[in-house]
């Protein structure tokens, strides 16, 4: 009898820990961090949107998209994003690498497959291509290119809208930004907000 009720006792224990950790961490702490992260960081906690004219926002119907998420685009006058593996390509609910191995045949065949396609497209020789504009990014969402792979594409996107290359350039200078604190990542380029400038610059 003893141990039954010593049972029931540390389980009512448990019972009661689990109801307080419960709420406190899965209810308050959540909820304090919303309320905190709405008060002192409204764009970036409502998804870092912005509109056509690069404002800012924190209203869905305003956005043309977040500057972290990439976005398809197969627009000849705009700078080109790097693949996706996330379902059809930036997916925000399949967010995921390939999975394939660098040995894949199937990938070493995709990979051959888009770096003539970018050869093509841009006019350059294959081995110019950089690996960003033929590898996906391990979450299929990455919004950025390496400032390589944006210089490569200035010249077409100048023709496409009129533009000197040197203006081009330009933009591609003033939206690339260095590595994270200095020492993380690599240099990078968003290609959202650098194709609203270029946008804006064409005057379309």
């Amino acid at each position: 009898m003893n141990d039954l009720y010593t049972l029931f006792r540390q389980s009512l224990a448990g019972l009661r820990l689990l109801a307080v950790l419960t709420l406190l961490l899965g209810v308050a702490y959540p909820l304090t961090l919303t309320g905190i992260a709405q008060v002192a960081l409204p764009w970036q906690a409502n998804g870092s949107l912005v509109t056509a004219s690069g404002a800012h926002t924190t209203d869905a119907d305003e956005a043309v998209g977040s500057v972290l998420i990439g976005q398809p685009s197969d627009d000849e006058a705009l700078f080109l994003n790097r693949p996706s593996a996330a379902g059809d390509g930036y997916d925000m609910l399949a967010s995921y690498g390939s999975n394939l191995g660098p040995s894949n045949t199937d990938l070493v065949a995709a990979i051959l497959e888009r770096r003539t396609a970018i050869a093509e497209l841009e006019d350059v020789a294959a081995g110019t291509v950089p690996p960003d504009a033929v590898t996906a990014s391990g979450s299929g969402l990455d919004p950025d290119i390496s400032p390589t792979y944006a210089a490569l594409q200035v010249p077409r996107v100048a023709r496409a809208n009129d533009l000197a290359e040197a203006e081009v350039e330009r933009l591609v200078a003033e939206h690339t930004s260095g590595r994270t604190w200095g020492v993380l990542g690599e240099p990078r380029v968003n290609v959202l907000e650098l194709n609203i400038a270029v946008r804006r610059l064409a005057g379309s």
